[in-house]
C-alpha cells in the first residue's frame, strides 16, 4: 500500500501545484491503484480461505462449551456478589472511619499547633488584666517571633495580628499615666523624702562629732581654764545622751526607696525600651522633672519670716535630688551624671540666689543661726549623695557677715539696756561671798582690795561685768555660726576676733559714745564711766585668752588677729574726758551766770560773791570725786576749769553791754579773783608743780593789779619786753577797761568837791588813752 501510495505521488504533487488536468490524472491513477489492491485482497482471501473455514468449524464446536461457562460464570458470579455486598458495607465502613480517623488526626495536629498560640495570648490577656505591662510585651515578642508563623494562615491569628499594636499603644498609654502619677506623688512626697534625708546626715553628723568629743575627753584635753571652764561631766553626760538619741534613730533608718514606690518608673522605661521608644521616654521624663526643678526653687515671698520657711524649701530641694540620685543609680540611661551635674548646677545657682535675697531681710540672729545650720545640713545631705556644694559654703561666708551685723544690732540694744540700767557708782560688796561673785563675773585683781575689810568697793560700777559678760555670750554666739563650716581652728579663730573686734570698735564704741553724749550723764557719771572703761581696757588680754582657750590656736601665732578694745576703750575715754571738760565748763557758765555784780558801786562789800563761792565749792567737791581718774585727766580738768574761768571773768569784764565800770566794781571783782587764786593755790587737784594752777589767772591778776594800783606809767615803759611786771596785759584789753572807766569817771559826784583832783585823773586817763589807742594801732599795723 505505501508502494501504491508512492505511485500516486507525483499526480498528487501535481494536484497540490494546481497543474493543468492534474485531479483527473490523479483519480484515474488512484482507481488503477484501487483495481490493483483489490485483485490483491483477492488472492490473498483465496489464499486464507480453508484455514478461515477450519477456524469456524473449531469455533461452532467450542460455542457450546462457551455456553456452559457463561452459565457457569454468570452463576459464580451473581453468587460472588452476594457475598461482596456485605463487604462493601463494611468496606465503606472502614473508609468512612478512616477518613474520620484521618480528620481527627489532622484536627488535633492543627489543634496542638494552634493552642500554644491561644494560650500564650490568653497569658497575655491576663497579664494585661494584672496590669502586667512589661511581661505582656515580652509575651507579646513571643506571639510575633515564635507562635503567629505556626498559624499565620488562620483568621483567629490575623485578628490576633491586628489587635497586638492597639495593645501596645494601651499600654504606652497606660504607662504613661503611671508615670505621671507617679511624678505627681514624688513632687508632693519630696518635702517628706528631704526632710528623711536630712534628718540621717544630721544624725550620721551629729555621731561623727560626738566621737570627736569622746576622743578628746580621752585625751583628757582642758578646752576651757579660770572660770571660762565648762565641767567635762556635762559634756560627757551630752555625749552620752546624743549617743542614745543616735542608738533609738538608728532603729528607725528610712530609705527612700521605703518612701516612695519606683517600680511605674522601672515598668515605664522597660516598656519603652522593649518597645524601641526608649529616648521618648528619657525626653518626657527629663522634660517633666525639670519643670517640677523649676517649682521647688521657687520660693515662697515669705519664707524669710519663719526657719519652718526654710526647712520647706529645702527639704523638698533634698527630696528632689535624692529622687535623681537613686534613678541614676537604679536605671540605665535615663538620668545620666551629666543631666544631673547640669540640672544641680542650675538648681545650685537659682538657690544661692534666693537666699541671698530672703537672708537679707533676716534681722533676728537666731533666726539666721538657724537658717546657716539648715543651710549646712542640707548641703552636708546633697554632700552625701556627690553634689558639689562649695558653693554653698561660700555663701555661708556671707550670711555669716549678715548673722555678725545682726548680732552687733542685738547686743547694741543689750548694750543700752546695760548703760540704762546702771548706777554709776562703785559695786559695793558685804561679804566674801558677793565679793566671789563679782570675781567669778569679771576678771578684777587687785591686792589691795583684797585686803582690805568688808563692805568695801569695786572701784568699777555694775555695767563693768555685765559688758564682759556680753562680750563673751556675743563670741559664744558668733562661734555657734562658724561651727561645721569646713574650715580650721585658725580661721575660726581669726573670724572670731574680727567679729570681737568689730563689736568693740563699732557697737560697744558707738553705745559709749552716745552714753557720754547724753545730756543727763553728769560729771560724776562720766567719771565713773572712765573709770570702768580702764577696768574694761585691762580686760582685754582675758578676752584674748577666751578665744584662745575656745579655739587653741596661740595667740604667738603669726597671722593671728588682734583685739582693738584697748584703742576703743581709750577713744571713749578720751571722749568722757572730753565730755568732762566740756560739762565742766558748762558748768562754770552756769555759776557764771549767776553773777549779780553792781558797776557802778563806790566801794566793794569787803568779801568775795556767793555766785563764786558757791562755785570753787561745787568745783571742790567734783575735783574730789577725781581722785579716782588717772593723774593727768584730773590735772587737765581742773587746769580746764580754771583757765575757762579766768576767760569768763574776763568776758564779764570786756563784755559790750557793759558800758561803765567803777573802780569800787573793779576793787569787789578782785575779791573775787583773790577767792579763785587761793582756790587754785590749795592744790585742788594733787600733782602741780609750783603755782601751775594760779597761772591760769595771770591774764586777770596782772589787768586787776594794773587797774588796782594804776601804774599806767610801768606798764606803758615796760611794754614789750620780756621781764615786764604787767607782760600778760593786753593794750586792746586794757583800753576797753579804761574807756569804760573813764566814763564813769565823768559822771561821778565823788570828784565834784575836788575839782582839781578830777581834772588831773581825767586828763591822765585821757593821755592813758591815747597811749594805748597807738600801741593797739601799732599793733594792728605791724600785724
Amino acid at each position: 500500500m505505501i508502494i501504491s501510495v508512492l505511485c500516486c505521488y507525483p499526480e498528487l504533487q501535481s494536484v497540490y501545484d494546481d497543474q493543468p488536468n492534474a485531479h483527473k490524472k490523479f483519480m484515474e491513477k488512484l482507481d488503477a491503484c484501487i483495481r490493483n489492491h483489490d485483485k490483491e485482497i483477492e488472492k490473498m482471501c483465496n489464499f486464507h480461505h480453508q484455514g478461515f473455514v477450519d477456524a469456524i468449524t473449531e469455533l461452532l464446536k467450542v460455542r457450546t462449551d462457551a455456553e456452559k461457562l457463561k452459565v457457569q460464570v454468570t452463576d459464580t458470579n451473581r453468587r460472588f456478589q452476594d457475598a461482596g455486598k456485605e463487604v462493601i458495607v463494611h468496606t465503606e465502613d472502614i473508609i468512612r472511619c478512616r477518613i474520620q480517623q484521618r480528620n481527627i488526626t489532622t484536627v488535633v495536629e492543627k489543634l496542638q499547633l494552634c493552642l500554644p498560640v491561644l494560650e500564650m495570648y490568653s497569658k497575655l490577656k491576663e497579664q494585661m488584666s494584672a496590669k502586667r505591662y512589661y511581661s505582656a510585651l515580652k509575651t507579646m515578642e513571643q506571639l510575633e517571633n515564635v507562635y503567629f508563623p505556626w498559624v499565620s494562615q488562620y483568621r483567629f491569628c490575623q485578628l490576633m495580628i491586628e489587635n497586638l499594636p492597639k495593645l501596645r499603644e494601651d499600654i504606652k498609654e497606660i504607662s504613661m499615666s503611671d508615670l505621671k502619677d507617679f511624678l505627681e506623688s514624688i513632687r508632693k512626697h519630696s518635702d517628706k523624702i528631704g526632710e528623711t534625708a536630712m534628718k540621717q546626715a544630721q544624725h550620721q553628723k551629729t555621731f561623727s562629732v560626738s566621737l570627736q568629743k569622746q576622743n578628746k575627753m580621752k585625751f583628757g584635753k582642758n578646752m576651757y581654764i579660770n572660770h571660762d571652764r565648762i565641767p567635762e561631766e556635762r559634756n560627757e553626760t551630752v555625749l552620752k545622751h546624743s549617743l542614745e538619741e543616735e542608738d533609738e534613730n538608728e532603729e528607725e533608718v528610712l530609705t527612700v526607696q521605703d518612701l516612695v514606690d519606683f517600680s511605674p518608673v522601672y515598668r515605664c522605661l522597660h516598656i519603652y525600651s522593649v518597645l524601641g521608644d526608649e529616648e521618648t521616654f528619657e525626653n518626657y521624663y527629663r522634660k517633666q522633672r525639670k519643670k517640677q526643678a523649676r517649682l521647688v526653687l521657687q520660693p515662697q515671698s515669705n519664707m524669710h519670716e519663719t526657719v519652718d520657711g526654710y526647712r520647706r524649701y529645702f527639704t523638698q530641694i533634698v527630696g528632689f535630688f535624692v529622687v535623681e540620685d537613686h534613678i541614676l543609680h537604679v536605671t540605665q540611661g535615663l538620668v545620666t551624671r551629666a543631666y544631673t551635674d547640669e540640672l544641680w548646677n542650675m538648681a545650685l545657682s537659682k538657690i544661692i540666689a534666693v537666699l541671698r535675697a530672703h537672708s537679707s531681710y533676716c534681722t533676728d540672729p537666731d533666726l539666721v543661726l538657724e537658717l546657716k545650720n539648715l543651710i549646712v545640713i542640707f548641703a552636708d545631705t546633697l554632700q552625701g549623695y556627690g553634689f558639689p556644694v562649695n558653693r554653698l559654703f561660700d555663701l555661708l561666708f556671707e550670711i555669716r557677715d549678715q548673722y555678725n551685723e545682726t548680732l552687733l544690732k542685738k547686743w547694741a540694744g543689750v548694750f543700752r539696756d546695760i548703760f540704762e540700767e546702771d548706777n554709776y557708782s562703785p559695786i559695793p560688796i558685804v561679804n566674801e561671798e558677793e565679793y566671789k561673785i563679782v570675781i567669778s563675773k569679771f576678771p578684777f585683781q587687785d591686792p589691795d582690795l583684797e585686803k582690805q575689810s568688808f563692805p568695801k568697793k569695786f572701784p568699777m560700777s555694775q555695767s563693768v561685768p555685765h559688758i564682759y559678760i556680753q562680750v563673751k555670750e556675743f563670741i559664744y554666739a558668733s562661734l555657734k555660726f562658724s561651727e561645721s563650716l569646713h574650715r580650721s581652728s585658725t580661721e575660726i579663730d581669726d573670724m572670731l576676733r574680727k567679729s570681737t573686734n568689730l563689736l568693740l570698735t563699732r557697737t560697744l564704741s558707738s553705745c559709749l559714745l552716745n552714753l557720754i553724749r547724753k545730756p543727763h550723764i553728769g560729771l560724776t557719771e562720766l567719771v565713773q564711766i572712765i573709770i570702768n572703761t580702764t577696768h574694761l581696757e585691762q580686760a582685754c588680754k582675758y578676752l584674748e585668752d577666751f578665744i584662745t582657750n575656745i579655739t587653741n590656736i596661740s595667740q604667738e601665732t603669726v597671722h593671728t588677729t588682734r583685739l582693738y578694745g584697748l584703742s576703743t576703750f581709750k577713744d571713749a575715754r578720751h571722749a568722757a574726758e572730753g565730755e568732762i571738760y566740756t560739762k565742766l565748763n558748762q558748768k562754770i557758765d552756769e555759776f557764771v551766770q549767776l553773777a549779780d555784780y553792781d558797776w557802778t558801786m563806790s566801794e566793794p562789800d569787803g568779801r568775795a560773791s556767793g555766785y563764786l563761792m558757791d562755785l570753787i565749792n561745787f568745783l571742790r567737791s567734783i575735783f574730789q570725786v577725781f581722785t579716782h581718774l588717772p593723774g593727768k585727766v584730773a590735772q587737765t580738768a581742773c587746769m580746764s576749769a580754771c583757765q575757762h574761768l579766768s576767760t569768763s571773768l574776763m568776758q564779764m569784764l570786756l563784755d559790750s553791754e557793759l558800758k561803765q565800770i567803777s573802780m569800787g566794781a573793779v576793787q569787789q571783782f578782785n575779791l573775787d579773783v583773790i577767792q579763785c587764786e587761793l582756790f587754785a593755790s590749795s592744790e585742788p587737784v594733787p600733782g602741780f608743780q609750783g603755782d601751775t594752777l594760779q597761772l591760769a589767772f595771770i591774764d586777770l591778776r596782772q589787768l586787776l593789779d594794773l587797774f588796782m594800783v594804776w601804774d599806767w606809767s610801768t606798764y606803758l615803759a615796760d611794754y614789750g619786753q620780756p621781764a615786764s611786771k604787767y607782760l600778760r596785759v593786753n593794750p586792746n584789753t586794757a583800753l576797753t577797761l579804761l574807756e569804760k572807766m573813764k566814763d564813769t569817771s565823768k559822771k561821778n559826784n565823788i570828784f565834784a568837791q575836788f575839782r582839781k583832783n578830777d581834772r588831773d585823773k581825767q586828763k591822765l586817763i585821757e593821755t592813758v588813752v591815747k597811749q594805748l589807742r597807738s600801741l593797739v594801732n601799732g599793733m594792728s599795723q605791724h600785724t
